[in-house]
């Protein structure tokens, strides 16, 4: 059995997906790019951009009873690997020793030209 949550701390979905799904104990976060809790691309650079990610995938968990530390796994997208380091800076801000796994990989092309996307899986145990 499935449980969807929403919130209207992160953008509301752009096609027919859920911001986070519950199932078998484990909570799976749709990929969040820069966009405002109002859908407009965040302005700024790629640290601002990074926050504004790591905010939306916060507010969503938060729909959904958990927190960062409840994250597991994470996948990070990049349009620049050479933005790597910086994201990679603003991302240990919001994440404690036990870091979740990652997967960081550079993509051609990201939703409504974003230069990254994160999505994410916690577990309520």
């Amino acid at each position: 059995m499935k449980k969807a949550f929403m919130t209207s701390q992160a953008p509301k979905p752009v096609g027919p997906y859920s911001q986070i799904v519950e199932s078998g104990g484990y909570l799976f976060l749709a990929g969040q790019v820069p966009l405002t809790p109002q859908g407009t691309m965040k302005e700024g650079d790629i640290k601002e951009q990074t926050r504004q990610v790591l905010n939306n995938l916060k507010g969503v968990l938060e729909a959904a009873g958990a927190t960062m530390n409840d994250v597991v796994k994470t996948t990070i997208f990049l349009a620049d690997l050479g933005d790597f380091e910086t994201v990679n800076g603003v991302y240990a801000e919001y994440f404690q020793e036990p870091f979740p796994a990652r997967s960081t990989v550079e993509v051609s092309k990201l939703p409504r030209g974003a230069r990254l996307e994160i999505d994410a899986i916690a577990s309520r145990s």
